[in-house]
């Protein structure tokens, strides 16, 4: 089986390249980091309520988490009784994430791999549920590569579920309205076309020292209808779609918590969608 990395150009590689290595960078902050509070914090605490909903019994279920980072999340998967594999592009990461779910005597998969090499690295498995998300499309630059990806990996009937940060959220930033007082206003792309877009940050999102090395990264843009578009072209009916103003951290100053582990924008303030989850079911193709 050809890895579809090999069908991108040598510039979308070597950004992938620099992606991994941002990441293999991140992990050990990660894992000493408060944010992430790992062996401390509960892992359904990740989880809204409606996504346990949305995915129903998971006890007996195959079930694949795209994008796992430190398997903080795979781990509530694997408590419910799914038999569970995550899969992250960092081998720190990976690293990272069986000795944690070893210390917490859970029996999880890890697999190192690029997510559009995901089928040949799990041999031609498929899952009952494939999930993703929470700040993991904004690293892949072609959604209908990664679609396919996904349905391939889906047992006929079998559903993804991508929890994401919305559009919205990626597009807003804090500005000035006064002195002393700051402003939510668009300030970058919703839609994709632009192609990536550079960061080097010194700086993780979490609590802890800076990175030492590997301080590059790339992202893409992707709005909610290219989003759904990927998939539907891919053979998934779309079963639901919602639309949440909830965050599961506090992204700005003055955000109100409105149950353990999340956050909203002030009571005042315009309610504006920062997060979704989309639900959609594997057709027989």
């Amino acid at each position: 089986m050809r890895p579809m990395t090999d069908g991108f150009d040598d510039a979308t590689r070597r950004m992938m390249t620099a992606i991994e290595a941002n990441w293999n960078a991140r992990t050990p902050i990660h894992v000493a980091s408060r944010f992430y509070d790992v062996g401390g914090k509960d892992p359904e605490s990740w989880f809204a309520g409606y996504e346990w909903a949305d995915l129903g019994e998971l006890a007996g279920r195959d079930v694949l988490h795209l994008q796992c980072h430190l398997g903080t999340e795979t781990a509530a998967f694997a408590r419910r009784g799914a038999r569970t594999v995550g899969l992250d592009l960092s081998g720190a990461a990976v690293a990272a994430a069986r000795r944690i779910a070893g210390e917490a005597g859970l029996e999880i998969e890890y697999v190192r791999a690029n997510v559009y090499d995901a089928a040949e690295a799990l041999a031609g498995r498929r899952f009952d549920v494939v999930y993703t998300g929470k700040g993991a499309l904004c690293y892949l630059p072609d959604l209908d590569r990664w679609a396919e990806v996904v349905a391939g990996l889906l047992r006929p009937g079998g559903r993804v579920y991508v929890v994401e940060f919305h559009p919205v959220l990626y597009s807003l930033g804090l500005v000035p309205r006064a002195e002393g007082e700051d402003a939510l206003v668009l300030r970058h792309d919703y839609l994709a076309g632009r192609g990536p877009i550079e960061i080097d940050a010194t700086r993780t999102y979490t609590d802890g020292p800076a990175l030492p090395e590997a301080t590059t990264s790339y992202e893409w843009a992707h709005g909610l209808g290219e989003v759904v578009t990927a998939l539907v072209r891919a053979g998934i009916r779309i079963e639901r779609l919602r639309e949440s103003d909830e965050l599961p951290w506090p992204r700005w100053p003055g955000m109100e918590q409105v149950a353990p582990g999340w956050w909203r924008l002030p009571g005042d303030a315009p309610r504006t969608p920062l997060f979704y989850a989309l639900l959609g079911t594997r057709t027989e193709r």
